[in-house]
């Protein structure tokens, strides 16, 4: 069986002390492919080496709307040169974060706008952040259309969902599914097309329930895949054979 982990933080320091082992007891699960996006300028040198120097890591490059504050505009540029200089399989990870009030929404969206236009332009598909502001996203994607990419941790509507798989976006799902409270997650994840949907672990964050208070891990996409063969009444290796095709399919990596 060979799993894709379209959202892995595997970069950060939460893995320092275990990287190598977190990995290859993950390879050992069939968690052959981990897509690493990047959130800040700062972390894309070490993001880059380590795609390098490991097999089955895939880089994405991107401005985190969260982390706001530590962008600077001149990083668009180092963004538009990283890109060409190393190819990177997608721009991300990227989008708008409303959630907490404060959130200054105009400067999200215009760092938002800027990287979609790099990502236009590069043909790379991308790597949405999503959080209370999925109608936004969407508009943004019609003003500068991308081609493609995926929806990481996909809480939106059903409506929502389709707008985004008419765009040519694939529905990130990962530990949210592994909690029975999860009703609306799962439910989603039962209704969606099978064609449109990724996994995800989102480690070190999003903890499966299985380990929870823990530190989340690539390892632990397993769990995920158990949980949407789950609420979908269908087999484990389907599930696993049709999103890796999805996640192969919408990075380029056939």
């Amino acid at each position: 069986m060979e799993l894709f982990d379209t959202h892995c933080h595997l970069d950060v320091a939460a893995f320092d002390a275990d990287r190598a082992q977190v990995l290859q007891h993950a390879r050992e699960l069939g968690v052959s492919n981990i897509l690493v996006p990047g959130i800040e300028a700062g972390h894309w040198d070490g993001l880059l080496k380590l795609c390098e120097t490991e097999a089955g890591l895939h880089p994405a490059l991107g401005l985190h709307p969260v982390f706001l504050e530590r962008h600077r505009a001149e990083h668009l540029a180092q963004l538009e040169s990283s890109i060409k200089k190393h190819r990177p399989v997608a721009v991300g990870e990227i989008g708008l974060d409303f959630y907490q009030h404060e959130a200054d929404r105009d400067a999200q969206r215009t760092l938002f706008e800027a990287q979609l236009a790099i990502a236009r332009d590069a043909r790379l598909p991308v790597v949405l952040h999503v959080r209370k502001a999925h109608d936004d996203v969407l508009s943004c994607l019609k003003k500068i259309p991308v081609t493609g990419g995926t929806v990481h941790a996909f809480n939106g509507s059903e409506q929502q969902a389709r707008h985004y798989i008419e765009m040519g976006f694939m529905l990130g799902f990962g530990g949210t599914l592994t909690w029975e409270r999860s009703r609306k997650i799962r439910a989603l994840a039962r209704r969606v097309p099978l064609e449109a949907v990724v996994l995800e672990t989102d480690a070190p964050d999003m903890v499966v329930a299985q380990h929870a208070g823990e530190r989340n891990s690539p390892e632990y996409l397993v769990y995920c895949l158990q949980a949407l063969a789950e609420v979908r009444d269908s087999d484990p290796d389907t599930i696993a054979q049709q999103t890796t095709l999805n996640a192969r399919t919408v990075f380029g990596l056939l």
